[in-house]
Order: structure tokens, then sequence, then C-alpha cells
């Protein structure tokens, strides 16, 4: 935490991966992170299904989907944009989208009039649903792809919730060496998914085992354990009533302060004090993210929001987690707590002002906290994967 006390001006993280133009001579990575040949063709999305070709990324990066459909009358292409797809012979429906943004992209099929996912893509829970997703990739960048590097393992663990009289699953990275270096402990990052998607987000679409993998391996970041626990938690014997609070995050932090977070350090070679904890997420886990590393200072000395962090409202009222930086904004400098603040420069615009609102607000109050624009990107994984691996590089150091 010494080098944090540099950091009490406010900086602006250098802009990471910045995006290349689309053109025929755009030189990309394969799913194994070996560089391949400049695009002139088009070739199979990593996101199909084992030797399957329903996705194919072109030249310009637009997508040419395909699906055997031969009893329906009409099939549609959602991505977003919906698209009429053409039939062909054998029932064989065919569209070529608009060129796409490089990253993660969520999509459906709506087959007369049904949305349903892609039989043919890999299948990810987002959109509160089973979703197919398929991945543009990025000029130039491979940082989160695996390498060869040394890897770490996600970890499925399982664990009984009193408080929800429920069994939770939450997913573990360590490092690598993990199993080897016995003698070694770790510090922690808690790592929270969106709304709309559960514990499985990060290390699926998000990437994170080798965007830490490969930032260790450079010496960009620390060995560090990632637990990545569901944003979610309803308390046994609560009854809720009127419309449910989104921002009302009183069960969630319960279960990780009271459980996930002893639990964790009861089954791990972890660091467990405040200077050896990190919390963050992406939009409705940032907000989580926020809200517990704010209300239990002596918990996590490092807290960050990718699309997500503080609530700036009309009436200059903020949540009780706040209170601890307003009350006396130079203990709170002094405090060793790191806080970091993210967003893509094309978020849509009421996300994108909130985030950027409450970091003008952080600055005119002389909060030490840390900015990071993702260039050219929106409220998409490509903005969370940039951010994680920005985040990492401030962490334990």
């Amino acid at each position: 935490m010494e080098g944090l006390k540099m950091k009490k001006i406010l900086t602006i993280a250098a802009l990471c991966a910045l995006l290349l133009s689309c053109s025929s001579k755009q030189v990309v990575y394969d799913i194994t992170g070996n560089k391949i040949a400049p695009v002139t063709e088009s070739r199979p999305a990593t996101t199909n299904l084992v030797n399957g070709q329903s996705q194919m990324i072109n030249p310009d990066l637009s997508v040419t989907f395909t699906v055997r459909a031969p009893e329906a009358e009409k099939v549609q292409f959602d991505l977003g944009k919906v698209y009429d797809m053409a039939k062909g012979e054998n029932g064989v429906w065919t569209v070529t989208t608009d060129p796409q943004v490089v990253g993660f992209h969520y999509y459906f099929l709506i087959i007369d009039g049904i949305r349903v996912a892609d039989p043919s893509s890999k299948l990810f829970y987002g959109c509160s649903m089973m979703s197919s997703g398929v991945e543009i990739p990025e000029a130039g960048e491979s940082y989160y792809l695996p390498q060869e590097v040394p890897h770490g393992e996600v970890r499925m663990q399982r664990y009984w919730s009193e408080l929800t009289q429920a069994w939770r699953i939450c997913y573990v990275y360590v490092p690598a060496g993990y199993d080897d270096n016995l003698k070694q402990s770790y510090p922690v990052l808690y790592l929270f998914h969106g709304g709309g998607e559960d514990e499985t987000g990060w290390p699926n679409q998000g990437m994170m085992n080798n965007i830490m993998d490969n930032m260790i391996a450079a010496g960009q970041a620390e060995e560090m354990i990632v637990v990545m626990d569901r944003g979610y938690a309803k308390l046994a014997n609560v009854t809720e009533s009127g419309p449910r609070n989104m921002f009302n995050f009183d069960g969630v932090s319960k279960v990780i302060m009271e459980e996930t977070v002893p639990m964790i350090d009861a089954n791990y070679r972890t660091i467990p004090d405040r200077k050896h904890r990190a919390i963050t997420g992406l939009s409705m886990g940032g907000f989580i993210s926020w809200n517990i590393g704010l209300t239990n200072p002596d918990a996590f000395a490092y807290v960050g929001g990718f699309s997500g962090s503080g609530q700036v409202r009309s009436d200059d009222q903020f949540p009780t987690a706040y209170n601890g930086i307003w009350a006396d904004v130079e203990a709170f400098n002094n405090s060793d707590t790191f806080l970091y603040v993210s967003t893509g420069t094309e978020e849509p615009g009421q996300m994108y002002t909130g985030v950027n609102a409450f970091h003008k607000l952080l600055e005119q109050k002389g909060v030490n906290h840390v900015y990071f624009e993702s260039q050219g990107t929106a409220h998409e994984w490509l903005t969370w994967r940039r951010a994680l691996k920005d985040f990492s590089t401030y962490l334990f150091k």
C-alpha cells in the first residue's frame, strides 16, 4: 500500500487496447493466443461449438450466421439489431450482419416468432437466460487469450449458506503454483458479475483466468486468489414487499461478509486482512462492490467498479456506504483505501453520464481515486476485460 500514497493526485490510467481499424490487413490472434495471418477471408468464430461454422467472421468484421430450420417459415437473427435471414437449399437460413465492434456479443435466433439460443453456438448465462454468444476478434490483442505462460486454475466451490438456507456456488481462481507452494499465502480479489448474469460470467465471457495468468506472468499483477460469487442472495424468512429495489444489496452483502469471506479464508491460503483484500465488479456488480467495500472498511483496502460504482442523486443524498468518504475526506485519503472507477466511452448515455458524474464528484471533493475509460467500447465484456486488466496492476503493491 505504500505506493498508493503517490495517488493523492487523481490519475487517469493509460488507455488500454485502443481499437484499431477493421481493414483487410487486420492482424488477430486465435483462441490459443497465437498470431494468425491477416484476415483476408472468412473464418469460424471461436464461439462456435467444436468443428462448427454457424458463425463466420468476415474481413470487415461482419458476421455470417447460418442455421438449419427446414420447416420454419421465418427466421431472424437478433444481435441487438434484428436481421431477417434468407432461406436457402436444404432449409439452411443465412444472414450477414453489419460490421461489428470487437469483443463479446450475446445474440438470439427468432424462429417463427420464438426467441431461442443458437444450437450451434456455445451457451453463456446472460440476459437472465442461457444465451448464444459471438466473439469478434480484437486487432493485435491477446491479453485475454491463453498464452504460453504458467496457468492458474478456476475451481468450483460449493458451500452451505445458513443465511439463505441454500447451497451456493462460487468460482475461485488460484494462481499457477498454488498447489506446489504450500507455504505461500495470497491476497484475495472478490470479483462480481453484472445484472442478468451469474458467477459463471467472469470465467466464461470475461476470460478472467487468462487475463490473470498473463498479467501475473508478465509481472504486471501480483499473484492473487480471485473469488467470483453470485451477486444475488435472498435471506431465508425475509419477506419482500413492493417492487424490488435493484440497489438494495443487504442480502448479498450479509452473505459475502458473514459467510463467503470466512469460508474462503478457512479453505484457501489467504492473507486475511484488509491490506490483502480487494473487491470490484461490473455494472450491478460494481454497485455491490462499492456498497460492501465502503461499509466494511476494515475488510477491504481496494474498492473498484467497472461501469458501475457510486450513486449520484439529484438531492445529493447517498447511501450510508459513502459517509466514510464525505465525513472527512482528508482522513479517508490517508486511510490507504484505493478507489477505482471505470467506464466505456460508448456506454449508453445514462450509464456513461452516471459513472463519469461520480468520478467528477470525487474529483471535486478531493477524494483520491483512479479513473479509467475504455476507448470505443460500450456496456460490454471488452470494456470490463480491459478494466480488470488495468485494475489488477494496482492491487497489493
